[in-house]
């Protein structure tokens, strides 16, 4: 057996082509393999941008004796999870099962010959620290207990697939006012966001208070929407040289970020910068959502495909954040700028500066700090093309445009368009690489955008191709024993269980926006089934289905006769 990863496009499976490690990928022929040999699975999932991931490669992945006792005791197989959401989804909810906390990346899962977790992790250091035990430790100690308790462990398949399973009641519809009041409990409306650290900034929730004031006009919908974009435009998160925002801040004061830059954040931000100008104009608001936007084309774009990639790494040159920080040696110099910037000699993290507006910065100024940037090597960039995410940004274009029609967004979206359908489009709908492979996010995203393009243009053929994919994705994802959409297509599941996911997670909800698409398409009966479902659900997993919130509002209101669009009802 040798590592395999050299012959996979994906850019984190090649990060790790050279592992001593005899890295295999997810599927059939790998699963049976261990079934042939009656060796336990080593899973490790990651993200190319992920910068945890690249600690635990160098410290163990590329050192020989722990790669010698991978390859001894288990079938190792690494997986991209932006490549496989569906696998991701199953086997973090695993890890929750197991340690009863949230999981995060890397996640090692330890899988029976048979593919069921058994045991997992995130982040295993290769020496004991920080209360974690070393890697070879936990490695030995897996095998030891699976081969002393191998035919126990496989036995517990049944209980584990049970205790995953998502419940349901018999509730049909129910009053969001009181969930809604829920999650402004939980909100801090001193820093924005939601309360504590690390800080995410959970689109879904504003975006989901954001049409809640649009029905309502009540402004304590509105105010946590402004607070927290006030926050991620001024603090450290928001890079204020290029525009976008980082995944997340380590504090609670959005200053300290994770540096890692993800589309999916990124197009959200977009979205609610456009939403919240639409409500409340705001030149200083217009600006970052230009050169967030400007960012986005120019950065993000794959000049193979004229389609938009995935994530910029973290690090640079092996240090993590080295490309955004500052030296004050750097900055001193630079006229004025602790007008605009929070400027000390000590640095405000690890001896370095991160950005702290002040003041919205003066052109010259963001210039000065560009060109001492631009002789810095740049981040690694995931060019991998995602169907979902390059719908969703036709979606902020659109948005764009209903703010700032003169800068042809509109136009640029159609076009967008057109690069995703010659890619995406031709035979099958496919979410990246493989064109077998195909999620409910993709379909529930580009039914989305099409019906976008078909609001803003008026043009019917985007609406009929929006009805076809509907079709498709019911005979694909539709659970009708559970009237819900699983993550992957029914015929192709190679996962030891069904993945039904209701949560939002970095996107709000495929099944959330599947239940808008059927409301905006007239799919009565299919929208009263599917708002049932997640009714169902809501009343058990509430703090995890915000984005649900709001599908549900929206089809009731629809469905009652009153005039709404996604932006909100008009009573």
């Amino acid at each position: 057996m040798k590592n395999i990863l050299s012959e996979n496009p994906s850019p984190y499976l090649q990060q790790h082509k050279t592992n001593p490690v005899h890295w295999q990928t997810w599927n059939k022929d790998t699963l049976n393999l261990a079934k042939t040999q009656k060796k336990p699975i080593l899973l490790s999932i990651g993200y190319s941008s992920c910068h945890w991931c690249h600690v635990m490669a160098h410290e163990s992945f590329e050192d020989q004796p722990t790669a010698d006792l991978m390859n001894k005791f288990f079938i190792n197989i690494k997986v991209d999870r932006e490549e496989r959401p569906d696998l991701d989804f199953v086997f973090q909810s695993s890890y929750q099962l197991f340690n009863q906390s949230g999981g995060g990346w890397p996640l090692t899962m330890f899988l029976d010959e048979n593919g069921v977790p058994f045991m997992g992790g995130t982040y295993f250091p290769k020496d004991e620290k920080h209360g974690l035990p070393a890697f070879k430790t936990i490695l030995q100690k897996v095998h030891e207990a699976y081969t002393d308790q191998r035919t126990k462990i496989i036995e517990q398949k049944n209980l584990i697939t049970k205790s995953l399973e998502l419940k349901k009641t018999n509730v049909i519809g129910q009053e969001v006012e009181p969930i809604l009041e829920n999650i402004l409990n939980n909100l801090d409306f001193k820093n924005g966001g939601f309360k504590g650290a690390p800080k995410f900034p959970t689109f879904y929730v504003f975006d989901t208070l954001i049409y809640f004031y649009n029905k309502t006009k009540n402004s304590k919908y509105l105010k946590p929407v402004e607070l927290v974009l006030k926050k991620l435009c001024s603090k450290g998160i928001y890079d204020h040289v290029e525009g976008g925002i980082s995944r997340y801040t380590v504090d609670e004061n959005w200053l300290i970020p994770h540096f890692e830059k993800m589309l999916y954040d990124n197009v959200q931000f977009i979205s609610l910068l456009a939403k919240f100008l639409k409500v409340k104009p705001d030149n200083y608001y217009f600006k970052k959502v230009r050169q967030t936007t400007n960012f986005i084309k120019i950065n993000f774009l794959t000049k193979e495909t004229n389609l938009l990639g995935s994530a910029y790494d973290a690090d640079s040159e092996g240090v993590e954040g080295k490309y955004y920080v500052y030296s004050y040696d750097e900055l001193k110099n630079v006229k004025d700028i602790e007008k605009f910037f929070n400027i000390r000699p000590e640095g405000n993290w690890e001896g370095k500066i991160i950005l702290d507006e002040i003041n919205e910065p003066k052109d010259e100024i963001i210039e000065k700090l560009l060109n001492i940037r631009k002789k810095r090597k740049k981040p690694f960039f995931d060019k991998k093309n995602q169907l979902d995410l390059n719908c969703l940004w036709v979606s902020s274009l659109i948005s764009l445009d209903s703010i700032i029609p003169d800068q042809g967004y509109l136009k640029n979206a159609e076009n967008f368009y057109q690069n995703i359908e010659k890619k995406f489009c031709t035979k099958t709908i496919f979410h990246s690489y493989s064109e077998d492979i195909s999620f409910i996010e993709d379909y529930a995203y580009l039914i989305q955008c099409l019906l976008d393009l078909s609001d803003a243009t008026m043009n019917p053929r985007y609406r009929l191709l929006a009805k076809k994919y509907c079709d498709e994705a019911l005979k694909k994802f539709y659970d009708n024993n559970n009237k819900i959409f699983q993550k992957n297509e029914k015929s192709k599941n190679d996962i030891f269980t069904s993945p039904i996911d209701i949560s939002d997670n970095t996107l709000p909800n495929a099944n959330s926006i599947m239940l808008i698409n059927f409301s905006r398409l007239g799919y009565i009966d299919k929208s009263k089934e599917l708002s049932n479902s997640l009714n169902g659900y809501l009343n058990l997993y509430k703090s995890f289905m915000t984005s649900s919130l709001k599908a549900l509002d929206f089809f009731k209101e629809n469905y009652s006769g009153k005039n709404c669009n996604t932006e909100g009802c008009n009573i």
